[in-house]
């Protein structure tokens, strides 16, 4: 039988009432300082996120509208709380560049860097939005100003490259003239004429290109269709030649987005110089897969090779080892690989072969983001802070 415990007389009572009145009094105090401390942090994160340059838009976990600061109204425009995600990321339309979208903005386009990170545990997410339009628009200018200084440089060797094909051309039209030619001669002199003012032609063609420099038209194709039209179109010439040529894709369904046809005539000027650099028996393989780094176009030859001082020199505009050469191929080839965000690379041993690297980043996705599925989210007034 367990003991009964004594009763609590008056003043024992009352001193407990007292100790659970401080307690709580003090519980109290110490809540009330906490709320305090969270309005000022709350305060002071609006503060920041008011001021910040860069737009922000913090998500729930159904990837709903939560906050928006000033910065993002102003590139976004009007934000409702409870907006989903998708229905703000379909105004984004992707670049060449990874990361980097063109956004609406009233009456003018504007390029906007996004990254997205995820916000707590609960899934919510933080996007960050960078108006990146001035830096490219320098980025750009910059590059045609350097493309303009170097056609300048190039005047008085271009002022070489147009005399010589159009001198040519001026005789054999002279000789046409003449009436000592039987009409077969003629026919012959007419041909090597025309021989000459479509080499001219090529040569003003691959300088404007040059000199534009920036990819236009831009659009999504497939990576291995590509390769099948190019393989297509080198595969005759390779076999006139005498030259085993072979190409090969491994990209799937991969897509890149820019402009095809930059991008084809670029790998036609790997393809050719690949061609020109065997000779009869060589080989020629072209292959495109998609790494790491984006979409990795290679041209390999086993022909006779680079010498190591000639590799670099080789990219430079009107530099050429070939009588017949524009000296404007792997020029323009480095121009449009650069215009996309990407790189073309050599690697050459004598009396081996020579390999060219063409790398591209492979198409955006329409939205910079895919948030989870959730269901209908309902608009409710604006919530910027």
């Amino acid at each position: 039988m367990n003991p009964t415990t004594p009763p609590m007389d008056a003043a024992s009572l009352a001193e407990a009432f007292q100790a659970f009145a401080r307690a709580s009094g003090e519980l109290t105090q110490a809540y009330n300082g906490l709320q305090g401390q969270v309005s000022a942090l709350t305060e002071r994160l609006t503060q920041l996120m008011a001021a910040l340059p860069a737009g922000v838009v913090l998500l729930d976990a159904k990837a709903e509208v939560e906050q928006v600061n000033r910065a993002a109204l102003n590139m976004l425009g009007q934000v409702f709380a409870g907006t989903h995600w998708s229905m703000l990321a379909a105004r984004f339309e992707p670049t060449d560049t990874p990361g980097e979208y063109f956004l609406n903005h009233g009456s003018e386009v504007r390029r906007i860097a996004l990254s997205e990170s995820p916000l707590d545990m609960h899934g919510g997410r933080i996007v960050l939005l960078h108006d990146v339009t001035e830096a490219w628009q320098m980025r750009m200018h910059s590059a045609r100003s350097e493309r303009l200084a170097a056609m300048g440089e190039m005047v008085a060797s271009l002022a070489h490259q147009l005399r010589t094909p159009l001198a040519a051309a001026l005789l054999y039209t002279g000789h046409m003239a003449s009436t000592e030619l039987d009409s077969a001669a003629r026919a012959k002199v007419a041909d090597r004429a025309l021989e000459r003012l479509r080499h001219l032609e090529k040569l003003i063609h691959d300088m404007l290109i040059f000199a534009r420099g920036e990819a236009l038209g831009r659009e999504s194709f497939t990576i291995c269709e590509l390769v099948g039209e190019l393989a297509a179109t080198i595969e005759p010439v390779a076999a006139r030649r005498g030259i085993a040529f072979e190409a090969d894709c491994r990209a799937g369904r991969q897509q890149l987005f820019g402009n095809r046809k930059e991008i084809s005539g670029a790998l036609i000027n790997l393809l050719e110089n690949a061609l020109q650099a065997v000779t009869a028996d060589g080989r020629v393989s072209f292959t495109a897969q998609v790494e790491e780094s984006g979409a990795v176009f290679r041209v390999e030859d086993n022909g006779r090779g680079i010498p190591p001082d000639l590799q670099e020199r080789l990219f430079e505009p009107f530099y050429t080892t070939r009588a017949d050469g524009t000296g404007l191929g792997l020029a323009i080839a480095r121009g449009v690989a650069r215009a996309h965000g990407g790189e073309i690379a050599l690697r050459s041993t004598l009396g081996a072969g020579s390999e060219f690297t063409l790398r591209l980043p492979l198409a955006q996705p329409a939205n910079p983001s895919n948030p989870p599925e959730s269901s209908e989210s309902a608009l409710t007034g604006a919530q910027p802070s």
